[in-house]
Parts: C-alpha cells; structure tokens; sequence
C-alpha cells in the first residue's frame, strides 16, 4: 500500500544535456506509476536545456546552480529537498521503459529489506546490447559495468551485485543521509562506486533489477574517454580504494594497486595519457591525509566483517578482462523475507 507522497523522489543532475533531457522527461511522463515527483538539479548548464523544461502533468522542482559543482554536490543537494522515502538518481542521457517505477515499486515490495538496487541498462544506439547490468569491483580497485557490451537477454533474473551504476540507481533516503551523500570531493566520476560500497560496509546487499530497464546514451555531457573523464576516474580510483577497503583487505591489497596504477604510468609515457594519469595520481597522493581521516569514520561505520566484504568483491582476473558480469543468486533470506513481507499495489 503506498503510504506516502510522493513515493519515489527522481533526481536528474543536468549539465548541457542537449535533446536528451527533453526525451528523459517525456519517458518520465509516459510511466505507469504515477506516484513520484522529479527535481532536476541545473549544474550551470549553458545550452539552455534545462531551462525549457514544461510539463503539467510532472510534478517537477528545478535547483538552479550558477557553474558545475559536479555530480555528487547535485545529488546530495537535491536529496536534501526531495520528499519521496526513495530516490531514485536518473542520468540526463538516460530514457526509463513506460514500466521503469513500476518494477521498481514492485522490487521494493519483493525485497522489503533491501535499500538499494539498480536497473538495467541498455545502449541507447543499440537496443539488442546491455550498457551494462550493475556495477563489479575487482579486488585490484577496479570497477565496471557489468556485462556492457553483452546481449540484452544475456540479463534475466534478478542478482545481488556490489552496486548500481548511478546512471539510474535506486537509494533509501534515510540510508543515504546517515551514509553521509555521495563524497562531493570526487566531483564525478566513481562516486557513486564509492556510495555503494559504503552501503555493502553498512550491511547492505544491492539487486540488480533485471526489468527495471533504461536505455542509455553514456558520457553524452563529456564524452567516451574524454582527457575529463580519466582524470577524475584515475584520481578517484585511488581515493576509493583507500576510503572503503577494511584494514586486513588494505595491506593485503595495496602493494597490488599501487603495482598496477605505476604499470599503467610507466606504459603511458610518451603518449598523450601520461600526463592525465601522473597529474590525477598525484593530486590523489596530495589529497590522502584528508582522505585517510574520511577513512577512518567510513570504517567506524562498518557493519559486516573484512571477510563478508571480500566474498561481495570480483576476484577473477577473467572477469575483470572480459567486463563480463559478477551477478550473484539472491541469498534464501532475502527470498525468505520477500515471501513473508509482499505488498500489494492499490490501484
């Protein structure tokens, strides 16, 4: 029984998203379940996308900032407003089927314990290919989309994954404020790898809904590989690692990383990536004093053991390579409770 209004809060961070935005919102006003309201948070967008924006039959607020203050600042700022007892982050580039809340709804009625989940998403160019299916990270601290690039129907039964991609994520609000938002020094990029692996410390699981489905454009805003998006993806890689790995996975771990992240420099020499890469690694370095102090609250907060963390983490290298997905089966419990505790939607 819905309880509340509005259920679901969408927020859409928005930073110069074109046409997308327009075709976003349409999918918005085309879905099944009604019961939701939409704040879109206007990152100093200057093609004016954001500013067209009409529909009288969505009940939408727009947060205005003057220049970009990144992913995590528009999200953590729009949840702070957001009414609904769930948010569900929804990227600009993002076009959610006409049932996209509705499997939503039903999964938070299917899995009453559960706080966090993730859709499915699709190439947006190619609809018969998977843009990836939750998010995988390997115990080298690297993380991935799982089974991007794969057929659609490879993907169908719910999974437990370490995270949603936050492309299109779906949060407990409570849960997201006492976590503390997503880490706004990170600016974007891997924030929201780093939320998610704060929740599985805190004793969550997050399901990958396999019909929950967007289909997804993908760095529309910057670009695929842009000198950007590696730069923030290189330096925060860094800082997660460091933020969320319990102590024994930390020693166990870190020669390993840090192996890794000098390979990587060493082959880039030369070419235009080494630059990006030795300027994000040592603007990471600078930063570790105050990430070391994050770290330490971030630890005192943990709920599950270093042992129960490392079996949620991808330890095989062919996985890794092959970007293939790291879904695992729904623990009995949790089918256990979803049986006992199922809702049911009046309409």
């Amino acid at each position: 029984m819905i309880t509340k209004q509005p259920y679901f809060t969408v927020i859409i961070v928005a930073f110069n998203s074109g046409d997308y935005l327009d075709e976003c919102m349409n999918a918005l006003e085309k879905q099944i379940f009604k019961d939701f309201e939409i704040i879109v948070f206007d990152n100093g967008t200057k093609d004016g996308s954001a500013h067209s924006i009409n529909s009288s039959s969505l009940d939408i607020t727009i947060m205005k900032s003057t220049s970009n203050k990144g992913f995590a600042v528009g999200n953590n700022a729009a949840a702070k407003e957001a009414k609904g007892d769930w948010l569900v982050l929804l990227n600009s580039d993002a076009v959610p089927e006409k049932d996209w809340l509705l499997e939503i709804f039903n999964a938070v009625c299917r899995y009453p314990d559960i706080v966090i989940f993730g859709s499915t998403q699709i190439n947006y160019h190619h609809p018969n290919v998977l843009d990836g299916a939750g998010d995988h990270y390997h115990v080298f601290g690297a993380a991935w989309r799982g089974a991007k690039g794969y057929p659609v129907d490879s993907i169908s039964e719910d999974t437990i994954v370490m995270g949603p991609c936050g492309a299109a994520a779906v949060l407990k609000k409570d849960v997201f404020e006492k976590l503390g938002g997503m880490a706004e020094s990170f600016f974007c990029y891997y924030e929201d790898v780093d939320l998610a692996l704060r929740f599985r410390l805190a004793g969550h699981l997050c399901i990958q809904l396999a019909n929950a489905r967007v289909r997804h454009v993908g760095s529309a805003t910057f670009g695929t590989n842009s000198e950007f998006s590696r730069y923030y993806i290189s330096r925060n890689k860094i800082w997660t690692f460091i933020r969320c790995l319990p102590a024994a996975l930390l020693i166990m771990l870190l020669p390993s990383f840090f192996t890794i992240v000098l390979i990587r420099l060493c082959f880039a020499i030369g070419g235009r990536d080494f630059k990006i890469r030795a300027r994000a690694s040592w603007d990471a370095i600078c930063n570790l004093p105050e990430i070391w102090r994050q770290r330490r609250s971030i630890q005192l907060c943990r709920k599950i053991s270093a042992i129960q963390f490392a079996q949620s983490m991808t330890w095989s290298i062919g996985k890794l390579l092959m970007r293939s997905s790291d879904g695992r089966s729904i623990p009995e419990f949790v089918r256990i409770n979803s049986r006992v505790r199922t809702y049911a939607r009046d309409d």
